[in-house]
C-alpha cells in the first residue's frame, strides 16, 4: 500500500464518511418510504463511517497478503470501535443513536456477534475491491489542489460537528430536565390522591401511570383538581382550611410545572429537532419515556407542517 499523507489520510476520511451517509441515508429512506438524511451530523458526513473505513485500512496493513487475518483484524478492530464509540456517545449523550439489544448475542447493546462478522467481510470488500479506486482517483489529484480541498472540508465539518455536538448535549439536558418535571409532576398527582382519598384498588392504576408522557400526566393532574372542585363543593365542611391551602399551593405548583413543559418544547431548536427527527431509531435506556415523547412531539409538527 502506497504510504499516505497526512491530508490525503483526511481526504480518504471524509470521502468514506460522504460514502456511509449516501449508504445509510438511502437504507433508511427506503425503509421508512421518506427522505431521511441520515447521522449525527447536518451535512452529508458520518463520521463512524468514516473512521470505520480508516481502521479497516490500518489493521489491515500488515495482513494485506492473507485474506483470514484481514477478516478477522477487521473483526477485531471495528467491534471494538463501534463499541467504544457507542459507549462514549451514551455516556455523553445519555442516547444511543444506534442499538442492537434486539439482536441475538449482543452486548450491552452496542455490538452483536451478526455485526462484528459483517465488519470482517466489510474490511476485505473495502481493501481488496473499493478502496483500491478510491486511491487511484486521489492519487490522480495533484496535491496542490487536494490540499486545500481538504482544508476547506476540515473547516466544514469540524463547524458542523461542533453545532452538532452542542445540540446533542442540549438535548440531554432537555431529556434530563423533562424526567425531572415528570417526576415532580408524579409526586403532585399521587399527593393529591391522598387528599382525594383513592381506594387501595387504584394502587395499580397510578404504578402503570409512572409509563405516561407527561401530557397523559398533566391531563390526569387537571381531572383530579377538578374531582376535587366537584368534592368541595358538594362536601365543604369535610375539607378543612389547611387542606384548602395545601391544593391551592398544589394548583400552583402545576401551573409552574405547565408553564415549564411550553419551555422545553420550545428549547428544542432546528439542530435538535433535525436530529431526532434523522435518528429515528435512536433510543435512551435512563430517558426512554421522555425521549419516545419528544419524538412524538417532533412528528406531530412534521405531519402538522405537511397537511
Amino acid at each position: 500500500m502506497i504510504q499516505y499523507k497526512a491530508f490525503q489520510w483526511l481526504f480518504f476520511f471524509y470521502l468514506y464518511c460522504f460514502f456511509g451517509w449516501c449508504f445509510e441515508s438511502a437504507y433508511v429512506s427506503l425503509k421508512s418510504g421518506k427522505p431521511v438524511n441520515r447521522g449525527f451530523m447536518r451535512g452529508p458526513f458520518l463520521p463512524l463511517y468514516g473512521s470505520g473505513a480508516i481502521m479497516m485500512l490500518v489493521v489491515s496493513m500488515p495482513f494485506q497478503d492473507h485474506v483470514f487475518l484481514t477478516y478477522i483484524a477487521g473483526v477485531i478492530g471495528a467491534t471494538v470501535l463501534e463499541y467504544i464509540t457507542g459507549v462514549m456517545m451514551e455516556a455523553l449523550f445519555k442516547v444511543r443513536y444506534w442499538d442492537y439489544s434486539n439482536q441475538k448475542f449482543n452486548f450491552q447493546g452496542h455490538i452483536c456477534l451478526s455485526s462484528s462478522i459483517a465488519w470482517g467481510f466489510l474490511t476485505i470488500l473495502m481493501t481488496r475491491v473499493v478502496h483500491r479506486p478510491v486511491e487511484r482517483f486521489a492519487m490522480m489529484i495533484p496535491g496542490n489542489v487536494l490540499f486545500p480541498v481538504t482544508m476547506l472540508l476540515t473547516v466544514y465539518i469540524v463547524v458542523d460537528f461542533t453545532l452538532s455536538f452542542k445540540a446533542a448535549m442540549e438535548l440531554r439536558d432537555i431529556l434530563a430536565k423533562m424526567q425531572r418535571l415528570k417526576e415532580e409532576i408524579e409526586r403532585l398527582q399521587r399527593r393529591l390522591d391522598v387528599i382525594i382519598a383513592f381506594n387501595n384498588a387504584e394502587k395499580e392504576q397510578r404504578r402503570q401511570e409512572s409509563e405516561l408522557s407527561l401530557a397523559e400526566l398533566s391531563l390526569g393532574v387537571k381531572q383530579r383538581f377538578a374531582n376535587l372542585k366537584e368534592m368541595i363543593q358538594s362536601k365543604p365542611a369535610a375539607y378543612e382550611e389547611g387542606t384548602r391551602e395545601e391544593i391551592a399551593e398544589l394548583r400552583g405548583r402545576f401551573s409552574h410545572y405547565t408553564e415549564a413543559q411550553k419551555g422545553y418544547k420550545e428549547m428544542l431548536g432546528f439542530y435538535k429537532r433535525d436530529m431526532i427527527r434523522n435518528n429515528p431509531t435512536m433510543v435512551s435506556v435512563k430517558f426512554r419515556n421522555t425521549l419516545e415523547e419528544l419524538k412524538r412531539i417532533v412528528s406531530g409538527e412534521q405531519r402538522a407542517d405537511g397537511e
